[in-house]
């Protein structure tokens, strides 16, 4: 067959706009990531893969340095955390923002200064405060009145840790239900509606182990519009001016958190980041010259916008099936390395490279090898009508809660993270094998 009377795919199924920038087409169907063709990476590693472009994501940090250039910019580990994330945020200038002692320890271990590290969470267990106040964590941030005497008792009569507030604002906003944080009745933080945010900050006031260096607010995740966080703080620098007035303390600190929505595909909607840290920074200069407030330093803390966008995840096609009317097809992974389509709804444009079609495309639904009807990577996408198994599926946009999320469901294992760079590929993080999972199982 010519190439000329090969199938075409729709044109956003061909699109590239939400592969990382290094992307390139090569002969026969293949992509090329950081010049590392996708299929090369698959037979080296095998698959389930995850691939991450090293370039992409220093590139997106860089993005947000120049986009703040009077901020404090912590990338969100909880989007996904390796020694080599770690290396890579730490030299291009980002701060990190943790929720977990595994978390913390880990970039210290990896060589991050802990004060430049803010640790958060709704249930902060004692081992996570322990690794935060013995290693020097820069700010711990409070979101709920029993850490406030907790923590004091543990930093001790001659000490003091920095800490913030997690106030909720009353916003509501984010992709989803189960991802919007900026709305009262939910697990985070203190409300504004109730005065409990208001009472934490006066008991904190009150206790000498505690500095109180700002407020702290994250209203959800992918958020497409400025708006919602220009709500946010007006509102919640209106709290700072109470605590002015009340207290006679200035905080010098606001953190207004990330949840920067990116395109999962083509055509979706994403937060313009420009625009955001321009109104976002007119915003809080008019609304504390409303307040007479000086104006504090803001920090922010993008997670799915730096690593999101560099990861592909690469699978291999085992079985296709025909029923009821719908196109199948199984990889061998699934829900238990990127559960979100199954907690969320989200949405893929997968995409099969290494080789070229010889079939017009077909809406087709892309499922795990997991035993769960819900076991869904994504429904009705156009895949050309040919799929075979042995075939290798690529998935953009899967840098972030994916690996981070993954389970140990049917005990297959968690996939490998490689880094691609100026055409080399190099292992950061190693697949999970059968043997590791035997070696936890110590019982009898």
């Amino acid at each position: 067959m010519s190439t000329a009377a090969l199938p075409r795919l729709p044109a956003d199924a061909d699109d590239l706009s939400v592969w990382p920038s290094s992307t390139t087409r090569l002969p026969g169907g293949d992509l090329a990531v950081g010049g590392v063709p996708l299929t090369e990476t698959a037979r080296r590693f095998d698959t389930p893969v995850y691939v991450l472009d090293e370039a992409e994501v220093r590139a997106r940090c860089r993005t947000y340095r120049d986009a703040f250039p009077d901020a404090d910019v912590h990338y969100a580990a909880k989007a996904f955390l390796c020694r080599a994330m770690v290396r890579w945020a730490d030299e291009e200038g980002l701060g990190l923002d943790v929720c977990s002692a595994g978390e913390l320890e880990l970039a210290v271990a990896a060589g991050f200064d802990p004060r430049r590290i803010v640790l958060h969470g709704n249930a902060k267990s004692p081992r996570d405060l322990d690794s935060a106040l013995r290693l020097g964590v820069g700010r711990i941030v409070i979101d709920s009145p029993s850490e406030i005497a907790r923590l004091a008792a543990l930093v001790g009569p001659k000490g003091r840790q920095k800490v913030m507030v997690r106030v909720v604002p009353g916003i509501s906003a984010g992709g989803h239900e189960k991802i919007r944080t900026g709305t009262d009745g939910q697990k985070f933080g203190l409300s504004l509606t109730d005065g409990s945010a208001q009472h934490a900050l006066a008991r904190i006031l009150g206790q000498p182990q505690l500095e109180l260096t700002g407020l702290h607010c994250h209203i959800g995740s992918q958020i497409t519009a400025a708006r919602p966080y220009l709500a946010a703080l007006r509102r919640v620098v209106g709290l700072m001016a109470r605590v002015r007035d009340t207290h006679g303390v200035t905080l010098p600190e606001l953190d207004m958190g990330g949840g920067h929505g990116i395109a999962y595909r083509p055509g979706d909607p994403a937060l313009d980041l420009t625009t955001l840290a321009r109104r976002l920074r007119a915003e809080l200069v008019e609304s504390c010259a409303v307040a007479g407030l000086t104006v504090p330093r803001l920090l922010i803390e993008p997670g799915r916008a730096v690593a999101g966008p560099a990861g592909v995840a690469l699978y291999r096609v085992l079985a296709v099936k025909d029923t009821g009317g719908r196109a199948f097809v199984a990889v061998d992974g699934g829900m238990s390395d990127n559960p979100r389509p199954a907690l969320y709804g989200v949405r893929y444009a997968p995409r099969l490279v290494g080789r070229r079609p010889d079939a017009a495309v077909r809406p087709t639904t892309v499922v795990g090898r997991h035993c769960e009807a819900g076991d869904v990577l994504a429904a009705d996408v156009p895949l050309p009508g040919d799929i075979r198994p042995g075939d290798l599926l690529a998935v953009p946009v899967a840098g972030a809660y994916q690996l981070s999320m993954a389970s140990g469901y049917n005990l297959v294992g968690r996939p490998p993270v490689v880094a691609v760079r100026d055409g080399e590929a190099r292992l950061l993080v190693r697949r999970e094998s059968l043997d590791d999972v035997q070696r936890r199982d110590v019982g009898v």
